[in-house]
This record gives structure tokens, sequence and C-alpha cells, in this order.
């Protein structure tokens, strides 16, 4: 983006800070939320292009699962045991966090657990192969053969599913609203970054409105990092999703989140009846990709066609609304966290592949961690982008160590 002659003019003036976080979603908000925490005196300036949770953090389904986007087997065979067993302790600890620290009501949170379920026997096997090994890691669940599944459900043609008793529901913008509110940050709404610079010491943000100076910066834009760095895109790429809303179905009868066929298809149901139903992406790889805010008939016909095969008490009911969202994916399905180039002392953090709410509020935390200089923060290693770097290639931390 870049300032016509009458915006450069125009623009008020300059706003200092010690902490400029760029992006107003949960991530960013978090942010904010936990260097104040850590550091109260700290002045710290939340800047969004839009309004909080215009982007992914308030469009997705209101989901608080644990673990990620892949069940625990694919999980093991990708990342390995240990690993594997960190990042559903990293996401517990995320909920137990939003949880203990905030107040639930002011999002809507409703402890209703999850269910993972399976759209073919395969998955099926690979749901039920995982329960011992997530029990042994300290994740009690249970897995449902198809006849419950589908009662649980009040749906039909499900071959089963895993049901994790932590997993959440919750209003996501009004939880990333709270957050900032409780961060006690001023919000820059409706401040688009145009550019990031180094000046001396500090780093200047140019905004359509007016530049903020910082000592430090956190960018925490996701999906859209590659617009503002674009030597960065290798780390994530933008893939849209997809969701409608139907009319109020009444008496509610899907009580808990359902995730399933391998996280393609997501559904639940709110508590004014309306069925909230997204994804159908991997039938429009091609399509969804990119920054378009935009929904295609063909991809919304496919979310119908789910909806009304598994669920024919659905079938007839009005469709009043339609949205997408941009959301950004890493590559190896796990968010990354690095260090802004030529920026001492500056951070980002990208790639959530869908799952920002079931890390968010706990990677704030890390973040807040990693910006005020603490030794090695807990969890750093799982998320660095040093595991995408060549030896050549190290990650500077603020406290002089690498990642």
């Amino acid at each position: 983006m870049t300032l016509s002659f009458w915006q450069q003019r125009n623009r008020e003036a300059e706003i200092a800070c010690d902490v400029a976080v760029v992006g107003g979603g949960l991530i960013g908000c978090a942010t904010a939320y936990w260097l104040r925490r850590l550091r109260p005196k700290l002045e710290v300036v939340v800047v969004e292009a839009g309004r909080l949770a215009s982007g992914a953090s308030g469009r997705n389904a209101g989901f608080l699962l644990q673990g990620t986007s892949d069940d625990y087997i694919t999980a093991l065979q990708l990342y390995g045991p240990e690993r594997t067993r960190r990042l559903w302790n990293f996401t517990r600890e995320n909920q137990r966090l939003i949880t203990s620290q905030l107040k639930p009501e002011a999002f809507d949170l409703e402890a209703s657990g999850s269910l993972t379920v399976a759209g073919s026997r395969k998955e099926a096997e690979r749901l039920a192969d995982g329960v011992p090994r997530m029990r042994a890691d300290g994740s009690p669940v249970a897995f449902l053969p198809p006849d419950e599944a589908n009662r649980r459900l009040s749906g039909q043609g499900f071959h089963g599913a895993l049901y994790v008793p932590s997993g959440c529901m919750l209003n996501p913008a009004a939880l990333v609203a709270y957050v900032a509110a409780q961060s006690r940050a001023l919000v820059l709404e409706d401040h688009p970054v145009c550019e990031v610079q180094e000046t001396g010491e500090d780093v200047l943000l140019e905004t359509t409105v007016r530049r903020v100076r910082a000592a430090q910066v956190v960018l925490a834009v996701n999906a859209y990092l590659p617009r503002l760095i674009p030597s960065l895109s290798r780390f994530v790429r933008p893939v849209r999703a997809q969701m409608l809303a139907t009319e109020p179905l009444l008496p509610r009868w899907l009580p808990l989140p359902a995730y399933s066929h391998e996280g393609y298809f997501y559904l639940r149901q709110h508590d004014d009846g309306s069925l909230l139903l997204g994804g159908a992406r991997h039938l429009h790889h091609d399509v969804e990709r990119g920054y378009e805010d935009a929904t295609t008939p063909a991809l919304q016909a496919d979310l119908e066609r789910y909806l009304h095969h598994h669920f024919p008490q659905a079938r007839g009911a009005h469709v009043q609304q339609r949205w997408s969202g941009v959301m950004g994916f890493s590559p190896d399905r796990l968010p990354v966290l690095g260090a802004v180039p030529g920026l001492v002392g500056s951070y980002w953090a990208a790639g959530f592949t869908g799952h920002g709410m079931g890390y968010g509020f706990r990677f704030g935390r890390l973040m807040a961690e990693v910006v005020l200089g603490f030794p090695r923060p807990e969890e750093l290693d799982l998320f660095t982008e040093a595991r995408f770097l060549k030896e050549s290639e190290p990650v500077r931390l603020a406290n002089g160590s690498t990642g």
C-alpha cells in the first residue's frame, strides 16, 4: 500500500511506545495482554488495519480445540512422540489460561467437549488407534463407534468419532475484544500499515493515519505477513476458508462442536439454534488460495450438500449468511515464530493453519516472553523458524541466544 500526497500531509501526530503490535486478532491482542501482564509499565500499542477480529480471528466457527490440525496418529508420524505430546499440552495450557485468567462469560465460552468425527472407515481406525497413545500422554479421550457417534451428533453416515472432553465453543470476536480491553493497550483501529522501517534504534510504522514509533515491533498478521515482509513468504501462504450459517433450528440438537473428515468440515450449533458450517476447501484447492474475501457458489453448494447428507433435519433450512476468511498455512502445519529481518528485538508470528484459537492465548504469552528477552522461553523450540533454516541462518533472540 502506498500513501497519496494528501494522506501524507493529513496524517495526525506520531505516537511513540515501547512495543507496537501489528494485528488486532487473537495472537496480537494476546501478545499485548501478556506484555502488560509481565511488565505492567510497558507502553503497548495495537495497530490494526480494520477492526479488532476483522480477520481470521473473527471469521471462524468459534472452536477451542486441543491438539494440532491432524489426528494423533498422523501427528505422531509428522512430528514424533515427544513433540506431539508437547503440542497437545501447549493447547491444553491455552485453554486452561483462557478459563483461569479471563472471564469465560464475557465471550460465551461453553465447556461442551468436542468430537473429531470420521468421514471414512480408515479415518475411524486412525482415531481409534490414537486413543491409548493419547491417554498415556495425558488426554482422557474416548472413541465412539458409528452408532454412538451418529447419536451424539443427531446425524447419519459418520464412521465413528473421538470425544475430547476438554473441547469448548466460544464467541471468537468477543474473545479478541475482551483480551484487547484487558490488555489496557492503546488500540488503533483502521490503521493499515504501509511500511515497516528501522530508524536508528527505533522501528517506524507508516500507516495511512499516523506514524507509530516503537522500540520493538511484533507482526501478528498471520497470512498477511508476506505483504509487509515479502522475504517471509516461504513461511506462510494464504488459504481461504468459507462458511455459512442457517436460520435458527430449534430445539437445539447439536450440543458440541464437530470437526470432521480430517478437519475439512467443521460444524457447530449456536445457542440460538443457528448451524454454523465451514470447510470443503479440499474440493477446491486451486480456487481457495490467495487473499480474496469472497464466497463461491460451487464450494457453498458442497457445504450444503454435506449438511443435507449428514443432517437430514437441516434440509430446507434457509441459509441466512455466507462468508469467507483468509487463514495462514505454514509448510509443516504448525505455527511459526521468527525474528523480523533487519529489526533487532522485533518478531513475527504466522502459520496457524486454521487453529489459531487452539494456540492463540498461550502463544501470546510465548511471544511476550521472547520480546521481553526472557531466557529461552519454555516451548519456544516447538515453533521457532529455526526448524526451516539452514545452519548458516541462525535466529537471534533478544537475549542474544539462537533459536
